[in-house]
């Protein structure tokens, strides 16, 4: 008796294995596509060593961007929708997880029926009492539920690392925008400064005027100028004020003044640009990640469908309690117990299980070349970035000593002009030569800055989240993550 019982367990244990190896069967893997075949970038050497290693707080040594930061992190409103999705999606897998195992479930009733004396059959009043304990599985012969449970898993982790870029991107945004407000602090400064000098070469040409010494076009020329550097100073205020509310947006707020270091501040505190190796981005890039798990996700659904071309084997039972009186409910002549199975497939649906199998694999091919897409763009940002530092860094020192001249140039026909050797157009175009440099140089010194921080986002700088009790993570994931 011991001899058949161990062949019993033996023959169930067989089974058992047979049934999840063939439920591997059509279980698809997932291979990464090889798109990066480079070592290193065209601007850059390959190496060990990137700034991405850096968290943001070690890269913007400002106070007052630091500050704004960590309120954006915790306030912005994409941020928070961000992190929804996340719990959302790994709910999401604790649906999908128990599909692969039995279900039971409780149930209980109690009637009582009377048949009426002129029914064709009659019988007195019966009751009836019951409580039972259906089962029901659906055998994972062909990895169904197993491949829809790695789908969602793949959803789940994509959800995570699209957390992370919002928030990768929601630094490197509230950085830029900071550093555009500053920009404008510079550029408005030198418009007031310069407005005011037009408006003293207006005046003293107006004075000149009146005595008899110079033409009305002069004085048509300088009220022309100063009013320029009027309207320039308007149009810079009124874009500071927009910027001013982007950036109220991006902390989760309503439009209020941002405060700010003053504007000759250099917020970015790098001084060595490694950029690594083009193969790192497709770890450290989590928009890169988001999209891989998304292929895998689509991937594993070419597996559900094609589970559904073949028969499903069910099997289900009952164990519970049932009686006509409730005092022999709970006796062993109350015991009620059943067990079954089924077998449920596709004879003639006129292709429609392969159609959805062939729908699946053309949604995996496109998810695939997606990401595909997404690691090419990736290395395109890297390398944007990099040839916008080296270009932008050799435009401004063009632009600083442009400023020096056209400084000298402009005391130089001041002087030409008092003592009467050059006209008043030749000061008027120092004037506005000086006056576009000193913009253009702001400009660029906004770009240049910009581009070390868009390099930082391109090669998926720290995106951790820092408070008072340290770095923020992600919350950690349930028991539906694990195999």
């Amino acid at each position: 008796m011991a001899r058949l019982s161990a062949k019993v367990r033996l023959s169930a244990a067989l089974l058992g294995s047979s049934l999840v190896m063939a439920g591997c069967l059509l279980k698809p893997e997932y291979e990464r596509s090889q798109v990066i075949t480079e070592g290193s970038y065209r601007d850059a050497a390959a190496t060990q060593e990137t700034i991405a290693d850096l968290p943001w707080w070690e890269v913007f040594k400002d106070k007052q961007l630091s500050d704004l930061i960590t309120t954006s992190l915790r306030e912005n409103r994409d941020l928070e929708a961000a992190m929804a999705r996340v719990v959302q999606a790994r709910a999401l897998v604790g649906v999908a997880r128990p599909d692969q195992f039995p279900r039971v479930d409780a149930e209980g009733n109690i009637s009582r029926t009377d048949l009426s004396d002129a029914s064709t059959f009659p019988m007195p009043a019966q009751n009836d009492f019951a409580l039972l304990a259906p089962l029901s599985f659906e055998v994972d012969l062909w990895g169904r539920y197993s491949s829809a449970t790695e789908a969602q898993r793949a959803q789940m982790l994509a959800a995570d690392e699209t957390y992370r870029s919002v928030t990768l991107s929601l630094v490197a945004q509230v950085a830029i925008t900071y550093l555009q407000l500053l920009n404008f602090d510079r550029q408005i400064i030198i418009s007031e400064r310069t407005l005011k000098n037009r408006h003293d070469n207006t005046q003293l040409i107006r004075e000149r005027y009146k005595g008899g010494y110079t033409n009305k076009l002069d004085l048509n020329q300088a009220e022309i100028q100063e009013q320029d550097a009027a309207a320039a100073l308007i149009d810079l205020r009124r874009r500071l004020r927009l910027t001013e509310n982007a950036m109220s947006v991006l902390l989760g707020h309503t439009p209020q003044p941002i405060p700010r270091a003053a504007p000759d501040t250099n917020p970015v505190a790098i001084t060595k640009i490694p950029a690594g190796a083009p193969a790192m981005l497709l770890e450290r890039r989590p928009d890169v990640r988001a999209a891989e798990e998304q292929a895998r996700s689509a991937v594993m659904q070419v597996g559900v469908a094609r589970s559904q071309q073949y028969p499903q084997i069910s099997v289900f039972g009952v164990l519970g309690l049932n009686s006509a009186e409730s005092t022999e409910l709970f006796t062993a002549d109350g015991r009620l117990w059943s067990v079954g199975g089924s077998l449920l497939g596709p004879l003639i649906d006129f292709g429609k299980s392969w159609s959805r199998t062939s729908a699946a694999e053309a949604q995996a091919e496109q998810a695939v070349k997606q990401y595909e897409g997404v690691v090419l763009q990736a290395v395109r940002e890297v390398e944007d970035a990099m040839i916008s530092i080296r270009t932008y860094d050799q435009e401004n020192k063009v632009r600083t000593s442009q400023v020096a001249s056209a400084t000298s140039a402009d005391k130089l026909s001041h002087s030409r002009y008092d003592n009467g050797v050059a006209s008043f157009l030749e000061v008027l175009n120092t004037q506005t030569s000086l006056f576009q440099s000193e913009l253009a140089q702001s400009n660029t010194q906004q770009l240049y800055l910009s581009s070390i921080v868009q390099l930082y986002k391109a090669l998926g700088g720290g995106w951790q989240r820092k408070n008072n009790e340290g770095e923020v993570k992600l919350p950690e994931r349930g028991w539906e993550f694990y195999q």
